[in-house]
This record gives structure tokens, sequence and C-alpha cells, in this order.
């Protein structure tokens, strides 16, 4: 969700020397693309570990560091990095630890607003450009730098991913060009899963209507969910975690995609990078708050467990209401339906 507004950030810094502090793992998800010059990687660990990655940066005598994050950790380890300017929201008692201070929009009951994440970075990254942006250093974007913006997801692939992605469809037994479809039916919450005996109803939709192969994705800790699923389908099922996937290949994996069906968890958004159709499932959270901005290709329905719920009001407060339970299967294969017969209006003419 971050990518548009790094993407920016390259576009109006050139030249520059870019780096970035990550995870592992994220350092695959970044692979390929054009947003960094180094990746520092770094597994929070202890109480000694943002001294340890502060280390790891300090080399580098960064001019500036601009915080994605909200966590104060983040904050005290580019303090102790010594970077001299550090632009981030104030949040989480870390205001102290900033050269530069955001305040995050709030409603006027003094809750967090929903703001869409893309846009949550992108004011980050207006601010830290200030004048190349079109508009002075403040809390908003003015509209010449909303017009300089690239509003797009963005990810690639490196060469080693692909041909990590290559083995693992040979392995599965696909044939070169065959069909078929990812379904993500995991979830670092299990309010967001959608029911297993319910994706396996839409797999096996996918496979006797459309006769698609199904790809069950998830972490190595959501495998007894995929195998649930795989046990009560009747499609042609591939378990990726089974077959050693990673990260990496995933997104190879994503891309030549047919569409996905997953519930509110990080390969929607390496789908919407790479233009595949969606259906996407929100329980008790809001998807205003990963609103994915315009999409390359490849339409994207987005089914809520209550759509009767206000405005002004968010699912993650309504657990009950908004439970992931209450979307049926018939909604879920209409959506489908709707994506996979989807045309871009310039084919639709022709």
């Amino acid at each position: 969700m971050a990518t548009p507004a790094l993407a920016r950030l390259r576009r109006g810094l050139p030249g520059c020397f870019i780096g970035a502090l990550v995870r592992p793992g994220m350092d695959e998800l970044l692979a390929g693309s054009p947003f960094f010059d180094e990746l520092h990687v770094h597994l929070p660990q202890g109480v000694m570990s943002p001294k340890h990655a502060a280390a790891k940066v300090r080399p580098r005598r960064y001019d500036a560091a601009l915080l994605l994050t909200n966590s104060f950790s983040t904050a005290l380890i580019t303090r102790l990095a010594d970077i001299p300017r550090r632009v981030g929201y104030d949040r989480d008692l870390r205001g102290v630890l900033l050269t530069e201070r955001l305040i995050a929009p709030k409603t006027p009951s003094g809750d967090w607003a929903m703001i869409p994440a893309c846009e949550y970075y992108h004011r980050l990254a207006d601010h830290l450009l200030g004048e190349r942006a079109g508009g002075g250093a403040g809390n908003g974007s003015t509209d010449q730098a909303r017009r300089g913006r690239n509003e797009f997801l963005s990810l690639a692939v490196s060469p080693e991913q692909e041909a990590k992605a290559a083995d693992i469809k040979q392995r599965a037994g696909l044939a070169p060009g065959a069909r078929y479809a990812i379904l993500n039916p995991g979830g670092n919450n299990p309010a967001k899963r959608w029911p297993p005996e319910r994706f396996a109803a839409v797999a096996d939709h996918l496979f006797h209507v459309h006769g698609c192969t199904i790809m069950l994705n998830g972490s190595p800790g959501e495998r007894a969910i995929i195998e649930s699923i795989a046990e009560l389908s009747h499609a042609r099922c591939v378990s990726l975690a089974a077959l050693g996937n990673t990260i990496g290949s995933l997104k190879a994996i994503v891309r030549d995609a047919r569409l996905m069906v997953t519930n509110d968890t990080g390969p929607r958004h390496i789908a919407a990078a790479f233009g595949v159709p969606l259906v996407s499932l929100f329980g008790p959270t809001d998807h205003r708050w990963t609103t994915i901005p315009n999409r390359p290709s490849g339409p994207e329905r987005i089914i809520t467990a209550d759509p009767t719920l206000p405005e002004d009001q968010s699912a993650n407060d309504h657990p009950g209401r908004c439970s992931i339970n209450n979307i049926s299967v018939d909604h879920v294969i209409g959506g489908v339906e709707s994506v996979l017969q989807f045309r871009p209006a310039r084919e639709a003419t022709t």
C-alpha cells in the first residue's frame, strides 16, 4: 500500500540514494522494484533491537528518515542512527523523537479518521518533498501535489523469483498457460477468515464452471485451513504452502492468475499491484482503511458483511453485526462472475 508514495519519492528525488529498513520477507516483496538503492533487513527481537537496527543504517549517514509506520521503536531507531531529519506522524508517544511531526486526522469524537493507507503514506511523502511536491510542507496535500502522484500500487518480480514460481507451477502439474484461480483463506485475525467450507464451495464453482485449477495460498501456520478446503472441495486443489512457496514466488504466481478470492490480507494488495481481478471479503475490519486507488487493470468486487452499515460508522466497532460469517457463498460466487465478465470500457466498445 506504500508503493505509490515510494514511487513518488523516487521520482521527486532524482539522483538521491534511498534506502529502506524492512522486516524479513519485505525484502522479497520489494525485490525487483526500483524504489530503493539498498534494503537493510532487520528482525526486531529484544530490548536491544532498536540499537542493533540503528547500527545497520548509521554507516550510510542518511540525511532524512521517512517513518511510514506509527511505532515508537522505528522513531527511536532513526534517532539512534543520528539521522538529522526525522519525519512521521505524531503518534504512540514518539513525537519527541521526530524533528517534523504530522498530525494524523481524527474524527470529532477523537477516533482516528478512516484515511486509506495509500493516502496516509502519500501525505508523508508530500511533506518530505516539500516544494518539490508542488506545495509547502504541511499536514495536507495540495491539488498540485496530488496531480503529480502515481496512484497505482506496483510491484515487480526478480529473475530468481520468476524461476522459483515456474518451478512451483511445474511441480503443481500446471501446463503452460493453464487457467488457475487463487483462494486466500487465511488472515492474521481469525475473525477475518471466511469459513473453509464456503471457500471450498467457491473452489468447486471455479473448477466446474470455469475450468480453473485452484491454488490455495497461505502461510505455513495456515496449512490446516488449506488442507480443510482441499478435503471439502471436489475441485483440483494445489497447496502452495506444501510446495515451498515464498513471498517472492507468490508475486509471479499471483500475477498470472485468472482471479483471486481473498480475505482482508496482504496478498490482496499483491494482486491489486498486478491488476489481477479480485473478490475481497471484509468482516469486522472496515474496507475503507485499505481502499485501493486507481487499478491499472482488472476489477475488484468488495463484499462486506453488512452493506447497510451507515457510512459514519466503522465495521471495526461492530464485530457481531459485521461478522464475516454473514457473507454467503452465493454472494461471493456472484462477485466472482461479475469480475470474470468485466471488460474495460475501451475493450467493450470494439
